[in-house]
């Protein structure tokens, strides 16, 4: 508990990351009130907040096409996204497509006893609609398009020409799509992603993740002036003051 309440003071005194004051911080419930889903700790409360203010609000532009990253491996940046992913599919209409991006460590389809066979791979490679390499997850709204078949130079398909095109598309096909990326560090694929996205959301894990590897991915971010829609901090375990949330 030391580590994070010293870094919510550092944060609330001297603002290390320097966060712009209206992007929404979105926090787990407490425990007393949590109640976890399938997908990670991020409780269905704080997964309805961050759609609603990530998503719904008017003040936000309404982003279709959002990036979910991590700081660094084991964050919880999987779970994260196919959970707000499950919960805008049943809060907004239209479709959504969950997107696995993350060729270092692709874990969506295990959440969803589903197969991995084909995907964002053979989008980048072929030419078939994206439509039918996606797969439907639950009542035609929330669709997944998995890493597909995996290699070496998988992670440079995200650097292509392609991935433009292919974003061009599920911006046509769905309503929504949420981009499962690999962690920022060490890896840039994020970056990459984001430039091709309407915003990131960074996803933080208490007691875990650095100082400062969260400033560098934030400054990263900047330098690509790629936007910082949110952040989420799982698995905290103390409530922080809301005065302290609104300063970050």
């Amino acid at each position: 508990m030391s580590r994070n309440f010293d870094l919510m003071q550092e944060m609330e005194g001297r603002r290390p990351l320097e966060w712009n004051a209206s992007v929404p911080l979105v926090l787990p419930a407490t425990d007393q009130e949590r109640k976890e889903t399938r997908y990670s700790s991020l409780s269905n409360e704080a997964s309805l907040e961050l759609v609603q203010r990530i998503f719904l609000s008017p003040a936000q532009g309404q982003p279709r096409l959002v990036v979910f990253a991590g700081v660094e491996h084991g964050n919880g940046c999987s779970g994260t996204a196919a959970s707000v992913a499950d919960t805008l599919a049943e809060t907004a209409p239209g479709r959504v497509c969950l997107v696995e991006a993350n060729f270092r460590s692709p874990g969506l389809p295990a959440l969803f006893g589903t197969t991995n066979h084909y995907g964002l791979t053979e989008a980048l490679r072929e030419n078939a609609p994206i439509r039918s390499i996606a797969k439907p997850v639950s009542n035609e709204r929330l669709w997944l398009l998995s890493s597909g078949s995996l290699a070496a130079d998988s992670p440079s398909l995200l650097t292509s020409e392609r991935l433009k095109v292919r974003f061009a598309e599920l911006r046509s096909e769905f309503d929504y799509a949420i981009v499962d990326a690999p962690p920022m560090t060490p890896y840039s694929d994020a970056i990459a992603l984001g430039k091709q996205s309407d915003g990131v959301v960074l996803v933080l894990e208490a007691e875990s993740t650095r100082r400062e590897a969260a400033s560098a991915a934030a400054d990263n971010l900047r330098s690509a002036q790629i936007e910082i829609l949110g952040a989420v901090l799982n698995k905290r375990t103390f409530p922080i003051p809301d005065m302290i949330y609104h300063r970050i």
